[in-house]
């Protein structure tokens, strides 16, 4: 991702704006669960968890927490932690950046 400062302006649907803070919400709690699980070597939790990212992201409009969600996904199932590490830190500086506008 260019610049990481840079915001990630995202069109979502109005009709789920009340459910938007939320899901991101949840997604940071997501990177916390996942490097303790890291840590412990839990690499199912993290597989779990990314396998409901990719489900999801598309839903509220994040592809590209779809995407991440994929590559953990796939991460975790080799024991990857090199790769998973990178998708953490790629999933927060998103969350970070990411700015949601509805229309």
């Amino acid at each position: 991702m260019a610049g990481s400062s840079e915001k990630i302006v995202i069109q979502a649907d109005p009709e789920i704006a009340n459910l938007i803070p939320g899901y991101l919400e949840n997604r940071k709690k997501d990177i916390a669960r996942m490097l303790e699980a890291l840590g412990k070597g839990d690499y199912e939790t993290i597989n779990f968890i990314g396998h409901s990212m990719r489900g999801s992201g598309e839903g509220y409009g994040f592809s590209a927490i779809s995407e991440i969600g994929t590559a953990l996904e796939q991460a975790a199932k080799h024991n990857s932690t090199d790769e998973i590490r990178r998708r953490i830190d790629e999933l927060a500086v998103y969350i970070g950046r990411v700015e949601v506008v509805y229309e």
